[in-house]
């Protein structure tokens, strides 16, 4: 997990804590999980590499992204995931930097930039890309739907769900990529 805004959470979350779901976030977000009294692995106890560069770098490793790229069927990359100790990520919830509402605010050209979201839209790229292995909940617009489905099938999916969530998370990563084209070809000199 590694959201922006922790709205709409509380309820997943205790969801997937009774369903036995083990959890694994980034700093902000695994201390709100934290604070509501759910326990979270820390993705750098994975990784064992702190957040760096200011926080522009958490998630980008091979053990995070090896556990969301990680074909389950495919013997070859379970014997890599099992030779470098990578976990197996089958849920991935993001909610992105705010890059629109940022621009709208009229923040400066470096808070903008700094809005531009690398870790999470890798994220939501690469679990939608294995969706046959994989949910993406790529934007708080899918919570919903995904409280749906735990409290329907438990901690399970079907492909069709997973494909559906994927499909979402490529609308989602067009609109943030589109969003950040646009600004860029409205500061050009």
């Amino acid at each position: 997990m590694s959201v922006f805004h922790k709205d709409g959470l509380e309820e997943i979350l205790r969801t997937l804590h009774d369903q036995d779901v083990e959890l694994l976030s980034t700093g902000g977000t695994q201390a709100f999980i934290a604070s509501l009294g759910i326990p979270c692995r820390k993705v750098e106890d994975v990784t064992t590499y702190p957040s760096i560069l200011g926080g522009r770098v958490k998630t980008l490793h091979p053990k995070v992204f090896g556990g969301i790229l990680g074909r389950r069927e495919n013997e070859g990359d379970k014997q890599q995931m099992q030779q470098y100790e990578i976990p197996a990520i089958d849920l991935v919830i993001v909610d992105l930097y705010p890059f629109e509402d940022t621009v709208a605010a009229g923040a400066s050209q470096a808070d903008i930039i700094e809005k531009i979201d690398i870790g999470g839209i890798s994220l939501i790229r690469a679990a939608a890309k294995n969706f046959r292995d994989v949910i993406i909940v790529p934007s708080k617009a899918e919570y919903g739907a995904l409280l749906e489905l735990l409290k329907k099938q438990g901690a399970q999916s079907e492909l069709a769900d997973r494909q559906w969530f994927a499909t979402q998370a490529f609308g989602v990563s067009s609109h943030y990529d589109t969003a950040i084209h646009g600004w860029f070809k409205s500061i050009e000199h």
